[in-house]
This record gives structure tokens, sequence and C-alpha cells, in this order.
């Protein structure tokens, strides 16, 4: 017996969870007193039902599906001119094997508020990712988040601080803000085809350090094509500083110059 719908689901999770899969809800009707229906909540296997194809001549080869067809099936309601709710079996056995660990399943990793009041946070503190994991595996032993999950949740933070501007216009927000040197140029009126931008410390290190610069340029490797042009500066005990660094749409004299 138990006392509210939240309880048999909160049950049900725990029970899924020690014996190796994840239990979700399949149908909930809460319409008290409505004509034809009653009150319930249908739980089942997550692997329940069967994988739908959008279309059907179109088949992805490189992505699986945890569905199977579970026929796993719980079903609790109010008890008759009581208070409480009762738990039924309608079926509990499964068509897989269970799984002994459910980390990488999304469900049971979900991020509590709480949790992701931490990861932002941490972000803020400029906290990499595989040390903010560990630092909710010490407040939760039993947590089966991913570090993809906390990527995610930094992404959604930083995306949430920067509201309706796009990356550009918030690159060079914060770089007026900290009274960062920088300069850029346009293509075509509304496209950045290069930027360059300096700490105003590195300037005074440049003034101060100004015999050996070493400038190089990588590849291609961000999610913009665009090729980091990248000035250290050497000091006189040998230690090196960065100078600035620059975005280039491509390696021409103009572009360097």
């Amino acid at each position: 017996m138990f006392g509210t719908r939240d309880d048999v689901l909160q049950w049900a999770r725990s029970v899924a969870h020690e014996n190796g899969f994840v239990a979700v809800i399949m149908r909930s009707d809460t319409q008290i007193g409505s004509k034809g229906r009653t009150s319930l909540v249908l739980t089942g296997c997550e692997r329940s039902s069967q994988r739908r194809c959008k279309k059907k001549d179109f088949v992805r080869r490189d992505t699986e599906s945890r569905k199977c067809g579970c026929p796993f099936k719980l079903r609790g309601k109010p008890v008759i001119r009581g208070q409480g709710w009762m738990v039924k079996l309608m079926c509990g056995i499964h068509n897989h094997e269970l799984a002994k660990s459910l980390v990488g399943y999304l469900y049971v990793g979900r991020l509590t508020k709480d949790e992701k009041t931490i990861i932002a946070d941490m972000t803020k503190s400029m906290v990499k990712p595989r040390n903010i994991l560990l630092t909710l595996k010490e407040h939760n032993v039993n947590s089966c988040t991913t570090i993809k999950q906390i990527c995610n949740a930094r992404s959604a933070y930083r995306f949430s601080i920067r509201g309706s501007d796009i990356e550009m216009q918030h690159l060079i927000k914060f770089l007026e803000r900290n009274q960062y040197i920088h300069w850029h140029r346009l293509k075509d009126e509304d496209a950045v085809r290069d930027i360059f931008w300096c700490h105003p410390d590195a300037v005074k290190l440049c003034n101060a350090c100004n015999i050996v610069f070493l400038i190089d340029s990588t590849y291609k490797t961000n999610r913009y094509r665009l090729s980091l042009f990248d000035f250290v500066g050497v000091t006189p005990t040998g230690m090196t500083f960065a100078v600035g660094f620059a975005y280039l749409e491509g390696e021409c004299v103009n572009n360097v110059v």
C-alpha cells in the first residue's frame, strides 16, 4: 500500500534500478470522477515497444536502439473506497538481459536541480568537465551521470547566459567588458572574416620582453573551419606567455597583416 501516485513511481524506479533496468511511465491518468475513466499509472521497462522509423525507406545503419518490445508492466491504481494506492504486477518477465550497471542510461543519469547548480558554479570557475563529474560522484556515490551529460549541462548554461545574442556578439561583448584589445573586419557586412584579441597584461609583457616571438597557425580544427593564429612571447628566463590570438579566414598575406 502506497500513499500517493508519486510514492508508487519512486518505489517502482528504485526497485528497477536495483534489478538492472529502468522503469518509465507508459500511461498515466488522473481524471478522478470523469465518466468511464479511472486514475492509474502504468509503468514499464525502458526497452518496451519497438523502434519506429519516420520514413519506411530510410534506415540508419550507424545507430542502435535499446527498444526490443520488453513485456514488463506494473500497474498502480487507487484503492476502492479507501486512501492510498495499490500495485499489481501485470507481467514480470523481460525479453533481454538485465544490465549490471546503469551508467550510460540517460534517464537514470538525469541531473537534479542541485546538480545543475553545482555544474553552473564550477563552470564559472573554469573547472574541467571530468573534475565536475568527480565532484558529483562524491556528493552522490550512486550517481549514473556521464561526462556527456555534464557537457550538455555546461552548454545549456552558457546558452542561457548568452541569451538572444549570437556567439560572435557574445564574444565581442566579453572582450569589451574585460577591456581586451580587439579588432575585426567583416565580410559582406554580416559575417566576421578575421578577428584578433589581446589581453591588456599581455601588452605589458610584450613591451618588456620583445626580443623573441613565436608565431604559428593551426589547421582548421574548430567548428567554423577557421585558422587559429597564435602569438607567443619568450621571456629572458626562457618562460613563454600568450601575446594574442586571431581567427583568420585564410593564411594569405592580407589576412596575416
